[in-house]
């Protein structure tokens, strides 16, 4: 048998740039260990399939594993992002000239989107994420530094607090001096690993409040050992997160939070996020970089 696939690279706005996702149509009869196979084949971050939806009003049903044979849950991450992306692009939804809503099946729930196809603009991709939820905070700040590879100076006492924050998936935000900082972290994975597992979090997103654009309010990277996740070009369900703690603790304002990542990676990537109250809304676009059959 074969399926179609694609890559595309999310949070860009042109190839080779952002965070690239597989996408895969169809393998509804397939088992998880064959998924979870594919996923380790395409070998990236993450890889999604697009199936059938099993539940009442939704359009289709998502499953995303990494390569290292997770499923990944939740709305709202370029693992999600980029399969409406996809299916918008190749013409695979009936899309007005501007707003499209539609739901989409993960993990048996069910998540609103829309999708905006304005004449003459990049198709976005808006969707939302679980309201805002606040865990524990990591009061050893000198063991997390250590743990990231990083003196105890450059973790940020005057930021925000050093909090595991869920919008869908709990991530601990650790706020950095600045962003060479950012940049100059080099994790221990079982030390890091140890950190998130005490604290309810499954990654580690590191950033600074000095981003080298006007248009970003901070500069991130994001570490997930946990999941088998060295280190993710761009991730939605950490910004989110982030841009929700930024705006509870008066650092940023809920219209637009812009997050620039990925450009230690190589692949800069912005991600969008508005806030209202504990609604999370995170937005996307992104390119088709290639196309092709899988063959089983």
């Amino acid at each position: 048998m074969s399926l179609p696939f694609a890559i595309i690279d999310v949070f860009a706005a042109s190839p080779l740039a952002g965070n690239p996702l597989a996408v895969v149509q169809g393998g509804d009869e397939l088992p998880d260990d064959t998924l979870a196979a594919i996923a380790g084949e395409f070998n990236l971050v993450e890889t999604t399939f697009v199936l059938q939806a099993t539940l009442p009003g939704a359009t289709r049903r998502l499953r995303s594993f990494t390569a290292a044979g997770h499923e990944v849950f939740g709305a709202g991450g370029h693992n999600s992002l980029g399969a409406w992306l996809w299916l918008a692009q190749s013409g695979r939804l009936e899309l007005k000239e501007r707003r499209t809503d539609f739901t989409q099946e993960i993990g048996g729930q069910l998540f609103p989107l829309s999708i905006d196809a304005t004449p003459g603009q990049p198709i976005r991709v808006t969707m939302a994420q679980s309201p805002a939820r606040w865990g524990s905070q990591v009061e050893d700040l000198a063991g997390l530094a250590a743990s990231l590879g990083l003196a105890p100076d450059t973790v940020n006492g005057d930021g925000p607090p050093i909090q595991v924050v869920d919008t869908g998936a709990g991530h601990l935000m650790v706020a950095l001096r600045d962003r060479e900082a950012v940049d100059a972290a080099r994790p221990d994975v079982d030390a890091l690993g140890a950190i998130l597992r005490q604290s309810g979090a499954e990654g580690c997103y590191v950033f600074s409040l000095d981003p080298p654009s006007v248009e970003t309010l901070a500069y991130a990277r994001f570490f997930n050992p946990t999941m088998g996740i060295g280190e993710d070009p761009a991730t939605g369900t950490a910004a989110g997160p982030l841009a929700a703690h930024l705006v509870h603790h008066g650092f940023a304002s809920p219209e637009r939070v812009v997050i620039e990542q990925g450009t230690k990676l190589g692949r800069p990537s912005l991600i969008e996020v508005e806030i209202d109250g504990l609604a999370v809304r995170i937005s996307a676009s992104g390119v088709i970089a290639a196309e092709g059959k899988l063959w089983l």
